[in-house]
């Protein structure tokens, strides 16, 4: 390997023990150094890495190596905390200034404090780090190479520090596989005393306690695994953990104060009986356990396809057949969720879509003190809190890359007497809200957006709303619902018109739960100052899930599909009202009432497609479906124009633009509008398309794939989990040739 490639010229780590050895014997075994120098206490620490072949030279003293050190060496700093003053005041006069330095130790402010009193200053050579992994082995002889493979490192870069250095340190810990993040010191400091430091303090504080207690030696003989795993930290230096308390002393007692008020309440429910408040303890603790590592990287809340670099594959051909349930309505679960939360009593929800998207909106609820149970098989169980009973959460809201949940959250919270601020994914911080924010603040309500009227959205508590009535400029369910949930909060009537009819769950279920709601012609209104009363809900499979296969089966010669319990709201039916249009083969049995929903089994039959006009009345009943439709169109005969669908251009894409890029891509002539698009059928050849992200443009070129003359790549599928986790199993089990790969 020529000098060329390594990282740095000259390693030098002060302090062999696992977390030092380690990063010695891993830039060792990538060759990304020229050399490495081990500097430690005792010789016998010198013999054992040199033997070992950590380092390739070894010393007791850095006064021995310090000379030879200049511009692209690099010194680690690997000894207790307490001890990084000492080796500070040894670098001082004897390192030059060109040399990087970096330290492992995981309590920054301390450290900081320590090179200020030592250099009077911060040296812009110095950048301060944390690697997050470790062992309870310690010493020379723990040392692991592979140690930092797939963790992180947090870096604090302060503003003194030349940039070269930090990038230098960064190259450093890449070259070993870890993932690094940048953090400020304070920052740093109070998220390390509560996520390391303070269950060390326990597992210690544990593992004490019950080695004092009488029967300690059959409380460890019988320990379970349990115990044993939680306990396992208290092995780990004790020396080393005696400085990090001592160092992070103010961070480690705020995070102690806490978990013990937390504690007092948990001894209290328990003392009292209060099953409801321990389980809300445990239903937060599961939730928040399963999800805290995808929460704090703004990743999926669904473990399933959230890499983004999950693709499909989709061989041309085939037909669908067979009898299929599609995942349940988002629209309803979300509602559901929502107004069961502020509902009075327990609400049962069977059918909830455990998909991204209303996975966000149950954490939400969560963090602001409502105990829901589940999901389990699709059943979720809200324990209602009431009308005024949400609590403020502990931090911003995260909502993924659900619009719904934002906007109808937005109308929910601008009653509430507490702070709040919503956040969301890089798709969704690109949505416009002011179309929620604006009549939010007719109603009295205090709102402030990102620059463009986009998230986050922060929202002031304890503002008196007023009913308003409001004519939506635009047919918006997502605007409509929104308004009629803060005329919840406000003082006497809130109107809403709608220019042309939207999905009207939001007022179906509030009458569910026992809220008036009047419904004249195209005016929604409901009077403030009411309760909502709890109920049991059983969410139809969605609609806008089965549009796919019912594309599927209405342009693949041979296939005949039923999906069953499919909510049919009038609202929500444009896509079969569309279909039926182009002369789809599409039927209606088993018609009844779910909880006020409407259902069927709807049975496809292929039968070729002509092209329309689309109707414009049945433009909003079908916002949702129209990537799929537009492949519908692209197989059909002659020519469908669609027109007054400028909704879809602020989607999860620009689903105009995103479908008439990848039709065009396959050999479809499309022509794009402002509002709408028109496409010529033809003939889908092969190729690939790019989903951009976004969940139905990724499921509606999966179903092209049926008329395709060749193979279909998609790019970006990993968001299908937002509204249809499972979708790949279900394409293939009706016909659907699919695999998912990585790109």
């Amino acid at each position: 390997m020529s000098s060329d490639e390594f990282v740095v010229d000259k390693l030098v780590v002060i302090g062999l023990g696992l977390i030092g050895g380690s990063l010695a014997a891993a830039l060792k075994n990538a060759r990304a150094c020229r050399e490495v120098v081990g500097i430690a206490r005792r010789r016998e620490t010198c013999r054992q890495a040199l033997a070992m072949g950590v380092v390739d030279r070894a010393f007791t003293s850095l006064d021995e190596i310090a000379a030879e050190l200049d511009g692209g060496d690099l010194v680690f700093i690997a000894v207790p905390t307490l001890a990084v003053e000492g080796v500070f005041a040894q670098i001082r006069d004897r390192v030059s200034q060109r040399v990087t330095i970096t330290d492992g130790a995981s309590v920054k402010g301390n450290i900081q404090a320590a090179a200020v009193k030592v250099f009077g200053h911060m040296p812009p050579q110095l950048v301060l780090g944390h690697p997050i992994a470790g062992s309870e082995k310690s010493g020379i002889t723990a040392t692991n190479p592979t140690l930092y493979e797939n963790h992180r490192v947090i870096l604090t870069p302060t503003p003194e520090l030349d940039g070269g250095h930090l990038q230098r340190v960064r190259a450093v810990w890449e070259r070993v596989g870890a993932e690094v993040l940048e953090l400020s010191v304070a920052e740093h400091d109070e998220v390390l005393a509560a996520t390391s430091h303070l269950p060390h303090l326990i597992a210690y504080s544990l593992v004490d306690t019950l080695a004092n207690d009488a029967e300690n030696e059959n409380i460890f003989r019988y320990a379970a695994g349990g115990f044993r795993d939680f306990t396992r930290i208290a092995s780990s230096d004790p020396l080393m953990w005696h400085d990090i308390m001592r160092a992070n002393r103010d961070s480690i007692l705020k995070a102690l104060d806490l978990f013990s008020d937390n504690l007092a309440g948990l001894r209290s429910a328990i003392e009292t009986d209060d099953s409801e408040a321990l389980m809300g303890v445990f239903t937060r603790a599961k939730a928040a356990r399963d999800h805290f590592t995808r929460m704090l990287a703004k990743q999926a809340y669904s473990n399933s396809m959230h890499k983004q670099s999950i693709a499909f594959r989709i061989q041309a051909g085939g037909s669908v057949c067979g009898s299929i349930r599609v995942p349940g309505d988002k629209s309803i679960s979300h509602r559901a969720v929502m107004l069961g939360s502020v509902a009075e009593g327990i609400t049962q929800i069977d059918g909830f879509l455990e998909g991204e998207d209303a996975l966000a909106t149950l954490q939400v609820f969560r963090d602001m003190g409502v105990v829901i149970e589940g999901p389990d098989r699709a059943r979720v169980k809200v324990h209602g809190v009431g009308l005024h009973g949400l609590r403020r959460p502990p931090g911003p809201l995260y909502l993924g890359n659900s619009g719904t949940a934002m906007r109808l959250l937005a109308g929910l919270l601008a009653g509430q007497d507490f702070d709040v601020e919503l956040s969301g994914d890089e798709s969704l911080s690109q949505r416009p809200m002011n179309r929620v924010a604006d009549p939010l603040r007719q109603m009295a309500a205090q709102i402030d957006t990102g620059a463009g009227g986009v998230p986050p959205l922060k929202i002031s508590g304890g503002r008196k709303l007023r009913g308003i009535d409001y004519t939506m400029p635009m047919a918006s369910a997502q605007v409509k619902s929104c308004l009629l949930l803060a005329g919840l909060y406000a003082e006497g009537m809130t109107r809403v018109t709608e220019p042309a009819p939207t999905r009207d769950h939001t007022e179906r279920m509030l009458s569910g739960f026992g809220y008036e709601v009047t419904r004249e012609g195209s005016v929604a209104a409901l009077r403030g100052g009411g309760k909502l009363t709890a109920i049991d809900i059983d969410v139809p499979a969605d609609i806008s899930s089965a549009a796919f296969f019912m594309v599927a089966a209405a342009i693949a010669p041979g296939s005949d599909l039923t999906l069953t319990h499919v909510g049919i709201n009038p609202t929500r039916i444009g896509v079969i009202n569309i279909l039926r249009a182009m002369g789809a083969d599409l039927s209606l049995a088993n018609e009844r009432s779910v909880g006020g929903e409407p259902v069927a089994d709807i049975r496809v039959r292929h039968r070729p497609l002509r092209g329309i006009r689309i109707p414009q009345d049945q433009v909003p009943l079908a916002i949702d479906e129209f990537p799929v439709l537009f492949v519908a169109a692209a197989c059909a005969e002659g020519e469908t124009v669609l027109t007054g669908a400028e909704e879809l251009r602020v989607k999860e894409s620009d689903r105009i633009q995103a479908m008439a890029d990848g039709l065009q891509t396959l050999g479809i002539r499309t022509e794009p509008t402002a509002d709408g698009i028109v496409i010529q059928g033809g003939s889908l050849g092969s190729g690939c398309v790019d989903s951009l992200g976004d969940h139905r443009i990724a499921m509606a070129f999966a179903v092209a794939g049926l008329r395709a003359a060749g193979e279909i790549r998609i790019l970006n599928c990993a968001n299908v989990a937002t509204s249809f986790p499972g979708f790949a199993d279900t394409a293939q089990r009706v016909g659907i040739s699919l695999e998912i790969y990585d790109t």
